[in-house]
């Protein structure tokens, strides 16, 4: 099975890096769900982050619901509710630009708080940051921020496409409320989906991400949705490669 095949090496790579488990970011997704599940069947420690940001009240209730039947489910998980929207109002209130035009700016800035507290929580009790990320936005699209949700230690489900996550979530029993909602990156607090954001829903972008044929023979629609996936994947690639070095000629080294 996948979930047994994830859960192994999971173990394996917690045993290798001497370490005592892993910390996972709840955001009410499926993503996280289903990671913080596959961490918790470990038997390592686990320990879970609600880190709410002027969250969309839906969206902090389902993460709410999918801890409460985890630490229900699993003795080695444990919890805190970190509400961080006070320090990012410090945050915004130092930028040297307007917050009202730099949006996306402000919603990846998000993500990297996020990611700061998740090491914070992770080193004082050697813990792994357990990425959320799947295939189709770690790999097709680059639909994540930067050393935000980027910045992991290691990505367990970074190989299955979203509708693999989905049937993985059934499974592993995620609670209805996940199962059944749009997905949503949850950095603007408004409740936008993904959906909204990228212009296609998943299945058309794993279509697009496998997709090797004569475009020519495509309808409108899939020549829009290939276009979103081609654009999006040239656009975010900087974030899916390493980062650049700039190699000296051994004649300019003294």
């Amino acid at each position: 099975m996948v979930s047994s095949h994830i859960v192994d090496w999971l173990k394996s790579y917690c045993d290798s890096s001497k370490l005592n488990g892993f910390v996972v970011g709840i955001s009410g997704g499926i993503d996280s769900a289903v990671t913080s599940i596959l961490c918790a069947q470990t038997g390592k420690r686990v320990v879970l982050l609600n880190m709410p940001i002027r969250q969309h009240e839906s969206e902090y209730k389902l993460a709410q619901l999918h801890i409460s039947d985890l630490k229900n489910r699993y003795p080695n998980v444990d919890f805190h509710e970190l509400d961080l929207s006070k320090v990012f109002s410090s945050f915004e209130n130092v930028m040297p630009f307007s917050i009202e035009t730099n949006l996306l700016s402000m919603a990846n800035s998000r993500a990297r708080l996020r990611m700061m507290t998740l090491y914070a929580v992770g080193q004082a009790n050697g813990l792994l940051v357990a990425g959320t990320g799947n295939k189709v936005e770690d790999f097709g699209i680059g639909f994540y921020t930067k050393y935000g949700d980027g910045g992991v230690d290691l990505s367990p489900i970074a190989d299955l496409n979203k509708t693999e996550v989905f049937t993985l979530a059934k499974s592993l029993n995620v609670i209805p409320g996940i199962q059944n909602a749009a997905p949503t990156d949850g950095l603007w607090g408004d409740g936008r989906k993904d959906e909204d954001q990228i212009g296609a829903t998943y299945t058309e972008l794993e279509w697009a991400m496998s997709f090797e044929g004569d475009e020519h023979e495509l309808n409108s629609r899939e020549k829009e949705v290939l276009n979103i996936f081609n654009r999006l994947h040239q656009f975010n690639k900087h974030k899916m490669i390493p980062i650049p070095v700039c190699k000296i000629p051994s004649n300019l080294r003294k």
